[in-house]
């Protein structure tokens, strides 16, 4: 955490590459999409084909029948070809999962890379997505105040089924990957998280992987026979269509008002499989269905309409994936080429250039041709026509509307949580509201806090003592701080400059000095129209002398009057005296003699100042306001009233 805010936000090497980062072509990684990245001890690339198949076999009865919301878990090989610092040095397995809406993947994903650390002690796993190091943002109360986002590169690991940071004592500065590598591997060092650490983390994954699979939803629907063959045969192309659905625009509702490949008038019922987010994004649209699409009269009843248009739905999904795929496969556009043109623009290739100028068709030619000589438009042209060559194999079989009668389906999920989510997250926002009080109260124990540990005793002049103390520091852009040595220049005052500028808002002052008898006494009458060079050239010891008194009297003139004011106002009552607070009047003692001693008796600051705080504090009832914000800050909490008022 950075500061005084927990909340950590740290760079990673998908957002913030870097020399020490074995990926440094990498930049902003989308906002919906986990990388990870496995190293192994074992240095030498021959191995990673045995780790690789030792993985995926391990994972196995996971990821058996799950059905993921965009992306599959995927991890391949990498020879460490992806990387310009040292090639030889990062073999690795690595892989990505784009997750989209649907949270549960990415911390599911996570789950499965802990579960591999422990299965494969020997391998050190990095972890990362949009957010930076989001497993140090979700423990994020526990961490030790050195780890901010700029010191947290090259440092975070999971292995051997535990979270381990590279500590500060081993590399002040940010170590080089290889260097944290081999701190991880070292037994020397001790790299495992602090048990607080684990701890949020631990809780973040409890539940996994039956908690993945709890929110599958499963709901019939009326689907033209083309997509039920397909969803038969490969029940997770599902997740391609409701996005294709989802995030449709106009050149794939055009697909979609013709239905060329999965239109039929032969609808069948069955029962489909998707995730919460899929279902909830499907329902919550608005679509109308295609022109010649059969769909009941709503007359036929609510369930069966309800269960066409789902229906409809998921068969337009499937229209636009399979048409904007086998178009993007053809020409090998894709996110790949977005990339590239991108890069073309931030190179300076178009500086200048209208976009569909002739000069910019050219370049833009040129750029394709170069593109699609790639081995990288090779694979992403067979990565876009994979489910289209699959759609088409599945569609090419024999088939009928008599594979899907007499099937018993079973009924459709409760979908109250669609609606009834308020004690789902107002249960979360009470956990991370203990969270945060159980991190302010670590802090004020670890010495903010004037209290003894186990007292129970409230100490109102600490309120006086951190105020003091508060003040007498100074501020930053960073906060307030006391310098170690403060010398601070007293502040000088041009006195005679300060009466002439007094006098020229209230009039002369001889004429007052003359009122008070100066004139008689020390002989210093002073004319009316005295210029202001009168007070520069006066060099004698009896100009001196008629100056100091000139002062005095207007200091006392000055005086008398603010008093004489303020006599007339309530606020010298609203102060608490010196003696008043102690209890020290004389019963018995006439109202003259308590107002004279009232005029003699010093204003006790400390006191009204924590009368103040009290008064303030009392009038929030309980809510956050400034007065218990600034005690908080200061490290000081007040108990609440008692309800009787005591």
């Amino acid at each position: 955490m950075a500061g005084k805010n927990p909340i950590f936000e740290a760079p990673t090497m998908a957002t913030s590459p870097s020399s020490s980062s074995p990926f440094p072509h990498l930049h902003r990684a989308p906002d919906d999409t986990l990388f990870f990245s496995i190293f192994s001890d074992d240095p030498s690339a021959a191995s990673l084909p045995l780790l690789h198949l030792r993985i995926l076999r391990f994972l196995s009865p996971y990821l058996h029948d799950y059905l993921w919301h965009h992306d599959p878990f995927l991890i391949s090989i990498s020879s460490g070809s992806c990387s310009s610092v040292a090639p030889a040095i990062f073999p690795h397995l690595h892989g990505k999962l784009r997750y989209g809406d649907n949270l549960d993947d990415e911390w599911f994903a996570v789950f499965l890379l802990f579960e591999i650390s422990r299965e494969v002690p020997s391998v050190s796993i990095r972890a990362w997505d949009s957010d930076g190091e989001f497993l140090l943002i979700e423990a994020a109360y526990h961490l030790p105040r050195w780890l901010t986002p700029d010191s947290s590169t090259n440092r975070v690991f999971i292995r051997s089924g535990l979270l381990h940071i590279v500590p500060k004592s081993f590399s002040s500065s940010t170590p080089s990957f290889p260097t944290a590598l081999s701190a991880l591997r070292s037994s020397d060092i001790n790299t495992v998280a602090p048990d607080p650490v684990q701890s949020a983390i631990s809780r973040r994954l409890s539940g996994y992987p039956e908690q993945a699979r709890a929110h599958i939803h499963r709901v019939r629907a009326r689907v033209p026979l083309p997509v039920a063959l397909v969803l038969k045969h490969e029940p997770c192309l599902i997740s391609l269509a409701v996005e294709a659905f989802y995030d449709r625009d106009v050149d794939s509702m055009k697909h979609a008002a013709k239905m060329e490949k999965f239109s039929s008038s032969e609808m069948v019922e069955v029962s489909l499989r998707m995730t919460r987010a899929m279902y909830a994004q499907l329902l919550q649209q608005d679509f109308r269905a295609p022109k010649g699409y059969p769909m009941p009269r709503r007359e036929d009843g609510k369930e069966a309409y309800a269960e066409a248009e789902l229906g409809m739905k998921i068969a337009c999904g499937f229209e636009m994936m399979y048409q904007g795929r086998r178009e993007a496969g053809e020409v090998g556009k894709g996110e790949t080429w977005e990339v590239f043109k991108s890069s073309l623009d931030s190179s300076g290739c178009f500086k200048g250039l209208l976009p569909g100028s002739k000069e910019y068709k050219k370049i833009m030619d040129g750029a394709m041709e170069c593109y699609r000589s790639s081995s990288l438009f090779l694979r992403t042209r067979d990565m876009l026509n994979a489910p289209v060559q699959r759609i088409d194999e599945i569609l090419s079989l024999p088939h009928s509307v008599d594979d899907f009668k007499g099937i018993k389906l079973p009924p459709n999920d409760d979908d109250s949580w669609l609606y009834n989510g308020e004690d789902e997250l107002n249960a979360a926002i009470l956990e991370r509201q203990k969270e945060m009080e159980s991190y302010e109260s670590g802090q004020r124990n670890n010495g903010k806090s004037r209290q003894p540990e186990g007292s129970d005793d409230f100490n109102l002049g600490d309120i006086a003592e951190s105020m003091q103390a508060f003040v007498q520091k100074i501020s930053s852009f960073e906060g307030a701080e006391v310098p170690e040595n403060r010398d601070s220049k007293a502040v000088e005052l041009d006195f005679d400059q300060f009466m002439k500028d007094m006098e020229s808002v209230i009039g002369p002052l001889g004429n007052q000095g003359a009122a008070q008898g100066h004139d008689s006494d020390g002989g210093c009458s002073s004319s009316s129209d005295m210029e202001y060079d009168d007070y520069d050239h006066g060099s004698d010891l009896a100009d001196q002398h008629c100056d100091d008194e000139t002062k005095d009297t207007f200091m006392q003139t000055y005086s008398d009057a603010l008093n004489k004011e303020l006599s007339e106002t309530t606020l010298k009552r609203s102060f608490v005296r010196a003696q008043q607070h102690k209890g020290s009047d004389v019963q018995g003692t006439s109202n003259a003699a308590k107002g004279s001693d009232e005029e003699l008796t010093p204003v006790d600051v400390d006191v009204n100042l924590v009368q103040s705080f009290l008064d303030s504090f009392a009038s929030q009832q309980g809510l956050p306001g400034p007065a218990s914000n600034l005690l908080g800050l200061m490290g000081l909490k007040i108990p609440q009233q008692d309800p009787k008022g005591k």
